[in-house]
C-alpha cells in the first residue's frame, strides 16, 4: 500500500508540474511580446512542452530567436535575440542544465569563446528582454501588462576607450557597457520603468 501512496504521490507532482506549461500559443504570443512588431511573425520561438524540456514551438524564417517564459522561475521573462547569438544562448543553456552556476557559465563561456570553441559573431547583435510580474500577466491570454523590457548589443570585445561610454549609468535610461574588453562585453540600455 505504501508503494501506491508513494507512486500516486510521484504521479501527482507530475501532474500538477505538466500543469504549468501554459499551451504553446500562449507561450508563443508572451515570447513574442519581446520583439520588434514586424519580426514577430518571422521569428523562431522555443518553449516548453508538457514534460517540461525546451523545444522550437514555433520555426520561423527570420533573425530572431525567442525565449518563453521559464514555468520554473518566479515571474515573467521572455526574450528575443539575434540568431547569430543562438550559439551562445543555447551553451549557456546546456551549462545551466548541467548542474553550472551562473557564475560558472559565464566562465565557461567565456574561455570558449576565446579559445575558439564558442563563436562569437563580431557584429554587433542584439537581445531584447521583457520581465513582468505574474500579477499582471494573463496566462488565458498571454498578454502582460506593465512590462518592463530593456535592451542589449553584444559588442565583442568592445571597451570602454573603443565606445566612449560609461562602466556603469549615472542617470535612468543612459546606456552603459558592461563586461567591457571581453567576448560578452554588451551594451546595456534599461529604460525607466513606467
Amino acid at each position: 500500500m505504501k508503494y501506491f501512496i508513494f507512486l500516486g504521490a510521484i504521479l501527482l507532482v507530475n501532474i500538477s508540474n505538466a500543469q504549468d506549461i501554459l499551451p504553446a500559443e500562449i507561450q508563443i504570443k508572451t515570447a513574442l511580446l519581446a520583439a520588434p512588431a514586424e519580426q514577430r511573425e518571422s521569428a523562431t520561438v522555443l518553449g516548453y512542452n508538457p514534460s517540461g524540456k525546451l523545444v522550437t514551438l514555433k520555426k520561423g524564417t527570420g533573425d530572431l530567436v525567442c525565449l518563453a517564459d521559464d514555468p520554473a522561475k518566479k515571474g515573467i521573462s521572455v526574450a528575443c535575440y539575434s540568431a547569430n547569438l543562438e550559439p551562445f544562448m543555447a551553451r549557456g543553456r546546456e551549462l545551466l542544465a548541467e548542474g553550472k552556476t551562473e557564475a560558472q557559465k559565464q566562465e565557461i563561456r567565456s574561455k570558449e569563446i576565446d579559445e575558439g570553441k564558442l563563436k562569437m559573431p563580431k557584429d554587433p547583435n542584439i537581445l531584447y528582454v521583457l520581465n513582468g510580474t505574474e500579477e499582471n500577466y494573463d496566462k488565458s491570454t498571454g498578454e502582460l501588462k506593465n512590462g518592463n523590457l530593456r535592451y542589449v548589443f553584444y559588442v565583442p570585445y568592445a571597451t570602454l576607450k573603443s565606445t566612449g561610454m560609461s562602466a556603469k549609468p549615472t542617470v535612468p535610461g543612459m546606456p552603459w557597457l558592461m563586461d567591457p574588453g571581453t567576448a560578452k562585453a554588451h551594451i546595456m540600455i534599461v529604460p525607466p520603468k513606467k
